[in-house]
């Protein structure tokens, strides 16, 4: 009797699991910058801020640097230090394009099959700044090309992330002194 239920339990496990590994989700309120070109994304960002979890979790020094694979995937190489360990930590994975190329939607991969969402939901003047949504309101990220970023700037971009509803309080700010 038990047995009958093993392969409807285990389809609908292998449906959640190739629902999720598609990724390349956004938060409700937010919408991805369109006329976005990647050529001048690439390159070297420094994290400002994020909202923190796991993955980064005690790093300072952040740095992520996005180059084109011959595929048309982005390379994702992201950088920081931990103070605790007193080593630096590195992570590679691949970002793509959910849809149109020149839409900031675009899902990121670090573990094999699994990829999550990566949304620039603002941009600032010459690709100097960028406010990034992950898929839900628990990834948010503020980049720069530089290790600091002007007031102006960050007060833009914190009114706009809390108007899609991040919690911005949260935030850690990076200490970029290495």
């Amino acid at each position: 009797m038990k047995n009958r239920y093993i392969v409807p339990v285990l389809i609908g496990a292998g449906i959640l699991l190739i629902l999720y590994s598609c990724g390349g989700g956004i938060p409700k309120r937010a919408t991805a910058v369109t006329n976005f070109d990647s050529a001048k994304y690439l390159g070297k960002w420094y994290e400002i801020a994020r909202l923190d979890h796991k993955w980064e979790r005690g790093l300072d020094n952040v740095t992520a640097e996005y180059t084109l694979n011959e595929d048309k995937t982005i390379k994702v190489d992201n950088k920081g230090y931990d103070l605790k360990k007193g080593k630096w930590e590195q992570s590679i994975g691949k970002a793509k394009f959910v849809g149109k190329e020149n839409i900031g939607m675009l899902k990121v991969s670090f573990f094999g099959p699994f990829y999550s969402g990566y949304n620039v939901i603002a941009i600032g003047e010459d690709y100097k700044y960028a406010l990034v949504a992950g898929e839900s309101l628990k990834y948010m990220w503020i980049l720069s090309r530089e290790k600091t970023i002007p007031e102006n700037i960050k007060t833009e971009f914190l009114k706009k992330a809390q108007e899609i509803g991040y919690k911005t309080s949260d935030l850690v700010w990076v200490k970029q002194d290495n």
